[in-house]
């Protein structure tokens, strides 16, 4: 079951370039865990030591922040959109 994945730019150089790919998994956990067998990378840059998303990392599944749901128990399926966003901040 192919889950549409959208890559924020700064990630793009591990996805070669593409802003959009497709994975698999039956939440945000297993899938970022597939991301990173594609894209070697891709998790060290989402998750910290701990294994929890990093602070300045937001991950979105039908435009839900995943940390005001089940976090990276968050169920996703084939018709699931998943957004990275990198958080912004400014002053």
């Amino acid at each position: 079951m192919p889950i549409k994945v959208r890559i924020p730019t700064p990630l793009a150089k591990l996805t070669g370039g593409k802003l959009e790919v497709r994975s698999e998994g039956r939440n945000v956990r297993e899938l970022i865990d597939n991301l990173d067998r594609q894209y070697d990378g891709t998790k060290e840059r989402l998750l910290d030591e701990s294994g929890n998303v990093r602070r300045f990392v937001n991950i979105y599944v039908g435009g839900e922040d995943i940390r005001f749901s089940e976090g990276l128990d968050t169920s996703v399926n084939e018709d699931s959109e998943v957004s990275i966003v990198p958080a912004i901040a400014g002053g």
